[in-house]
């Protein structure tokens, strides 16, 4: 049985060729992939992506990046184009073929169909000698002197290398668009990621009860209202306008002040000028709000007017934290 020192060797070794061969990248970038990237801005259409084998798993990724950042793109795998598939190129659409030896049977195959359609066509291969780099208008050189197998033979760093390309070319789109957070939501609507970018408060209070006591209300029911409506405080109204608040805490606090408490109303235990927050807020920004006053619960506004309470457990219940 092997032990762990000689495991953690061979994964370190991997990993270092990998990261090596990615950090090469970058001096191997050059007017070619600026061009690439300018002539996609400017496109009318998608991003066809292209492969057969490690590197049509790659470009189906490359593809679901470029889409959840903001450039519409789809796969097309190499073997199907060339039996029925071809008809997924639309005229306006700037095809990407990857290819590590860039002399690949489909590949090759399918290079003259695309420049029978006038598409232009990106080829990110590792071959700089390869008719995929000779027929391609832009190429994107993603050498690598060896791959991580110890046979040189299973695609290992090459297709580390071609999916950081891809990365690097999403990225610049991305900026080059002035992509935003707010777009960034809009194509991931679900999960926690999602949450972060588009829940707001208002969102949430909704959802809630929404706990409030006059001034002069007795002790007893103010309790009555924090248990019934289940957030661990109240909101302390005078006039339609919240004056104050009263929370479990204070509750305790007053049970250990006083023996009688069968004449205090709302006004002698609650905390005036209580934590707020906009319920245009971002969930994660209130997080952060009650994160940073160590504190469990914010009474939410519209402009002057109460709106409800929104709970730590609310944000941990969404996924927020």
């Amino acid at each position: 049985m092997n032990d762990n020192q000689s495991i953690l060797s061979i994964a370190k070794r991997t990993l270092e060729i990998e990261s090596k061969a990615i950090s090469n990248l970058i001096d191997l970038l050059d007017d070619q992939f600026a061009h690439a990237v300018q002539h996609i801005l400017e496109s009318q259409g998608r991003v066809v992506v292209s492969g057969v084998g490690k590197s049509a798993i790659v470009a189906s990724k490359i593809v679901a990046t470029l889409n959840s950042t903001g450039t519409p793109a789809i796969f097309m795998h190499a073997a199907d184009a060339i039996h029925g598939d071809l008809g997924t190129i639309q005229e306006d659409d700037v095809v990407i073929c990857l290819s590590k030896s860039g002399n690949t049977p489909e590949i090759k195959a399918l290079l003259p169909l695309i420049k029978i359609g006038k598409n232009k066509l990106v080829g990110i291969t590792g071959n700089m000698d390869s008719l995929l780099a000779k027929q391609a208008d832009f190429v994107l050189n993603t050498f690598v002197e060896k791959e991580a197998c110890p046979n040189n033979l299973a695609p290992t760093t090459s297709t580390s290398a071609q999916m950081a390309m891809g990365d690097a070319l999403a990225i610049c789109l991305l900026e080059l668009k002035g992509f935003s957070s707010a777009d960034f939501a809009k194509y991931h609507p679900g999960g926690a990621l999602g949450k972060k970018l588009y829940l707001r408060v208002a969102d949430i209070v909704v959802n809630n009860e929404k706990p409030q006591v006059d001034i002069n209300t007795s002790v007893k029911d103010v309790i009555v209202e924090i248990s019934s409506k289940m957030l661990g405080v109240t909101a302390v109204m005078d006039d339609k306008k919240v004056v104050g608040i009263v929370t479990d805490g204070d509750i305790r606090r007053m049970l250990s002040k006083y023996d009688n408490i069968s004449g205090l109303t709302a006004k002698d235990i609650m905390t005036s000028n209580p934590k707020s927050v906009d319920v245009d807020t971002l969930a994660i920004n209130a997080l952060k709000m009650l994160q940073e006053k160590s504190i469990s619960q914010l009474l939410a506004f519209e402009g002057d007017s109460y709106a409800g309470v929104v709970h730590i457990h609310n944000l941990i219940n969404e996924g927020i934290l």
